[in-house]
């Protein structure tokens, strides 16, 4: 079979009050829905969607997906579809909602609407959708046979999520360039070119107008960012595909998923650290100076905006040296992102680079686990 590329949701609108104004999209699309939300994101948009309800004459169910995108989680909304005979899905939240919703829909065979209430992650675009253990710990992800039928942008929506999703969103997006440059940069493909190349778009887009944007919430710097979390990482890995979405810093944060109790931070804030040691392991290894220039650059970027540098930055200045490492093999499982690294990385090489991010140029790490870790102490 030939490849196929899921690019793009069939439609999207953006603005304030979106939900009211694409009643006309909604209404095409069926007259049952299910609404898959958590309970802080229904209560965002209840007021809009009441008075959508209203117009459109709707029969409508709603149902929090739960604390994690699950199989349980899954079979729980699967039965809520069937039960109210769902004609199709409205999914509302951050990543893990907007996750859920996808996969239900492709498994109920069932139109989809994403209407995300913050720009943590490009969730409401991509036609994929990452599955975690009921403790909050990453499986396996899932590709989807489309993209959403409609993904509605509501900037009150996002204005209204703490800033700290957006840095979250930021770190997220920005990994676009490090690891695509990394799995596709030496790609002749066209498209794979393009979405490099969109990438490096991106993360300059990001380098330049983070700090305004942050500093003024609803300007137009900051919709340029938000766009560029949202919905232009979500053309990236559209076009690229696979191959182009993730390396070795999405492979950390779904190692960091594994250890007990971490459900601190967020998507993107894990993903931000892992693109860090993604370029300590560039050092570490090959000897990258232009990896060592780029951590550099991101270091002081971080500390601007406010993304992790360390472990201790994600809370976890007292993990236990096996739970790291428990961490670190799941980083590195045979079916691991981060083997699309041009070269072969083991847990105790990935152990010193995430205890190392902020290592200075002259500083090196002996791959042990016990031996030479600047600043972690473990308390096994």
């Amino acid at each position: 079979m030939l490849p196929s590329l899921q690019i793009a949701p069939a439609r999207v609108l953006r603005g304030s009050q979106v939900l009211l104004q694409a009643e006309e999209a909604i209404a095409r699309l069926g007259y049952r829905p299910l609404l898959v939300a958590g309970s802080r994101s229904l209560e965002t948009i209840r007021p809009q969607w009441e008075e959508l309800v209203a117009r459109q004459s709707f029969q409508e169910a709603r149902v929090s997906y739960g604390a994690d995108c699950s199989e349980n989680a899954l079979r729980n909304l699967q039965t809520a579809v069937a039960s109210h005979q769902a004609d199709f899905i409205v999914g509302v939240g951050g990543g893990k909602a907007l996750d859920a919703s996808k996969l239900l829909a492709e498994r109920c065979q069932l139109p989809i609407v994403t209407v995300p209430t913050s720009a943590a992650t490009c969730a409401a675009w991509t036609a994929l959708s990452n599955i975690y253990s009921e403790a909050g710990a990453f499986q396996y992800d899932v590709a989807l046979s489309r993209c959403p039928d409609l993904l509605l942008l509501d900037y009150d929506l996002i204005l209204s999520a703490p800033p700290r999703a957006l840095v979250a969103g930021i770190g997220d997006a920005i990994a676009k360039w490090y690891e695509a440059s990394v799995s596709s940069g030496h790609s002749a493909a066209t498209l794979t070119i393009a979405a490099v190349q969109q990438a490096r778009v991106l993360r300059d887009l990001l380098l330049q107008k983070s700090v305004s944007a942050l500093q003024n919430p609803g300007s137009e710097d900051w919709r340029e960012v938000v766009d560029a979390t949202v919905l232009l990482a979500g053309v990236i890995g559209g076009i690229g595909g696979a191959q182009c979405r993730t390396v070795a810093a999405h492979a950390i944060h779904n190692g960091l998923t594994h250890i007990s109790g971490e459900r601190k931070t967020l998507h993107g804030e894990k993903v931000a650290y892992g693109i860090l040691v993604q370029l300590r392991l560039e050092e570490m290894i090959q000897g990258n100076q232009l990896a060592l220039a780029a951590r550099q650059q991101l270091l002081k970027f971080y500390a601007e905006i406010g993304l992790p540098q360390t472990l201790e930055d994600l809370g976890l200045a007292r993990v236990s040296l096996s739970e790291l490492r428990r961490a670190a093999e799941m980083a590195c499982a045979p079916n691991s992102d981060i083997h699309r690294l041009p070269f072969a990385v083991s847990p105790e090489i990935a152990i010193a680079a995430m205890v190392s991010t902020t290592a200075l140029p002259d500083e090196r790490v002996t791959p042990s686990p016990r031996a030479d870790l600047p600043s972690f102490n473990p308390i096994d």
